[in-house]
């Protein structure tokens, strides 16, 4: 099989060229035209000559996953079921708004963290996704759009732990926001979510300028241990004093995400266990009802104890938005993604960065 040119560094690719004997700007061009003009045959770039195209599709390929699947749902939400060039799915989601488009991309097939809510766990890690089938995800779902639409946003939210994939995740965003030769979207408008490993989040924030979510979904050690058992290896404390260190930019914030499980952590006491723990972390609170899913004995609270629970870390002093399900329909709202046994069930690994279809709550 060809090697991928997708799966090549800028540096990979520029000494591939000078061995053959051309100059280093071919390199931005080739770039260009696979990132910002999609496209998927080196015969459609026309300002190289024929024999450099020829050269190319000789020694390389251009990757393209198929979607094996895509469905619609009533809200407009579509979420795409990839197959990858081994035979392994994935699912990413396309959420539309009225100013943004964001799309929700996975970075692992399954993942190997556990978390006792959520549905790929029970896949397991399949494998790592390779940078090019993460930036993949992007360029397919690009290129389904109509007329002028693109897409503004981009999520690391789906299938999978980003941060235990870190070097094909970091490739992966350079391709994504460089503005010259990449896909351009701005580093402000790229959310990554992760369980908490503490020296990847250090290492990330020193090394991108993206937006950082963690899944955090308890406020004490005993809970998030059952909850999910990387916080045996990094507890809360670690969690939570990484954090406070960050070098986070003056008007931006950490997201902490809590999806609420009914009388598992969405009593007045979890919420104010949480309003002492996050004191003093600039931050905002995504409050997420968990979306029941087949397989999960967890079941989701009460809209008066989700308004209750919201409502105390507001007093406090907190920014939460409380997120309401889109694309639930489809399987494809906030805890319904994943592939087991090539069939949809679910995941609570995706959950969008947008107030435009959260519940913002105001003082009584």
């Amino acid at each position: 099989m060809k090697p991928n040119v997708k799966d090549l560094s800028k540096e990979q690719f520029t000494s591939y060229l000078a061995e053959r004997g051309q100059p280093s700007y071919r390199a931005a061009q080739v770039w260009q035209w696979l990132y910002q003009k999609r496209a998927v045959s080196f015969d459609e770039m026309s300002n190289l000559s024929g024999a450099l195209r020829r050269q190319l599709a000789a020694d390389l390929s251009i990757s393209r996953p198929r979607i094996a699947r895509q469905s619609e749902s009533r809200d407009g939400t579509v979420k795409f079921l990839f197959e990858l060039a081994d035979g392994e799915t994935i699912e990413s989601v396309l959420i539309p708004e009225v100013h943004r488009l964001t799309l929700c991309i996975s970075t692992q097939a399954g993942c190997g963290f556990g978390c006792a809510f959520c549905a790929t766990a029970l896949m397991g890690l399949k494998r790592n996704l390779r940078a090019s089938e993460i930036v993949d995800q992007v360029l397919e779902a690009s290129r389904t759009l109509d007329g002028e639409r693109r897409i503004t946003h981009v999520v690391l939210m789906g299938m999978g732990e980003p941060l235990a994939n870190y070097t094909q995740t970091v490739q992966a965003l350079e391709v994504l926001t460089d503005a010259t030769w990449g896909i351009g979207i701005s580093p402000r408008r790229m959310t990554l979510s992760s369980v908490g490993l503490v020296p990847q989040i250090q290492k990330l924030m020193e090394e991108t300028r993206v937006n950082l979510a963690i899944s955090l979904h308890a406020a004490n050690d005993e809970l998030r241990d059952k909850l999910m058992p990387v916080n045996r290896k990094y507890s809360l404390k670690q969690l939570i004093d990484c954090c406070r260190s960050l070098p986070i930019p003056r008007r931006k914030r950490i997201t902490f995400e809590y999806v609420l499980l009914n009388g598992v952590n969405d009593s007045e006491q979890d919420a104010r266990e949480l309003c002492r723990l996050l004191s003093g972390v600039r931050c905002k609170v995504n409050v997420i009802p968990f979306n029941p899913h087949p397989g999960s004995s967890f079941e989701r609270p009460g809209e008066s104890d989700i308004s209750r629970f919201g409502q105390i870390l507001l007093e406090q002093g907190f920014q939460v938005n409380v997120r309401r399900p889109r694309g639930d329909d489809i399987q494809a709202a906030c805890g319904q993604l994943s592939v087991l046994s090539s069939e949809t069930v679910s995941n609570e690994r995706w959950r969008v960065e947008d107030t435009s279809h959260s519940l913002p709550l105001t003082p009584h």
